[in-house]
């Protein structure tokens, strides 16, 4: 059993010290999910690798007695195998394959357009000593050499397209409370990261006030003595309605 039920799990974090990274709010989730304590160590988007001792250069890292781990899906697996009595994140493999489908389905509908939309709060909301790196990094990766500022231009035109994307996920909740049934998986800790990076970067809000997502992204923020709540969180709800 991990050392006094904590494990550290090392967090990539804004200037404000709001989770950035989907990929480690899933795992913070994960971890609560587990019963575990979290032991956090804050850090930006530099320096990663001196601060694992070179394990890793990207985050999240947990680190169980001893035990090093990297990567949320690799995360979530050693926690299943390691320890099976606790409440499983998966429940057999067609599960996992599921749970990969709808994660994929999830980062081309939303987190995608929004990256687009939010590139420049992103950049701007970082660490001052991860800024440099952020926009070097994002313009040469991902956005073909366009300028951050050029990328987010005309996001009002832009961010109105996303929510009707969502339909097929408001129709899955409209029978079920969590994507898991009754309680909650990590087919739920996917969906709410992508919710939970939106408002670490989202200046302006992505959804309308009376999005049906919104009691589902609420009640999955509240979950584990509300870890999904902080102060450097942004608002999802109020886009503007058309015309």
């Amino acid at each position: 059993m991990a050392n006094n039920n904590t494990i550290i799990l090392y967090d990539l974090v804004l200037e404000s010290g709001c989770t950035i990274s989907p990929f480690v709010w899933r795992t913070k989730y994960a971890l609560k999910h587990k019963g575990f304590d979290l032991d956090l160590v804050p850090n930006g988007f530099t320096g990663i690798e001196e601060l694992t001792n070179g394990f890793s250069d990207r985050l999240p890292v947990i680190v169980d007695d001893g035990h090093w781990v990297k990567d949320s899906w690799e995360i979530a697996e050693y926690l299943d195998e390691k320890y099976p009595d606790l409440p499983m994140l998966f429940e057999g493999e067609s599960h996992k394959i599921l749970t990969r489908f709808i994660d994929d389905w999830a980062w081309k509908t939303a987190i995608s357009p929004w990256f687009r939309c939010y590139i420049l709060d992103y950049h701007d909301l970082s660490m001052p000593q991860d800024r440099d790196y952020v926009r070097t990094s994002r313009e040469q990766l991902f956005l073909g050499g366009e300028k951050l500022e050029n990328v987010q231009a005309g996001r009002e035109e832009r961010l109105p397209l996303v929510p009707p994307t969502l339909e097929p996920l408001r129709v899955l909740l409209q029978d079920t409370p969590w994507l898991g049934g009754e309680t909650p998986n990590y087919t739920d800790y996917c969906i709410l990261a992508v919710f939970l990076w939106t408002a670490s970067v989202a200046k302006v809000p992505p959804l309308h006030d009376d999005d049906p997502l919104k009691d589902y992204i609420d009640r999955g923020f509240d979950l584990y003595g509300g870890l999904g709540r902080h102060e450097g969180m942004h608002n999802l709800f109020g886009l503007p309605k058309a015309g």
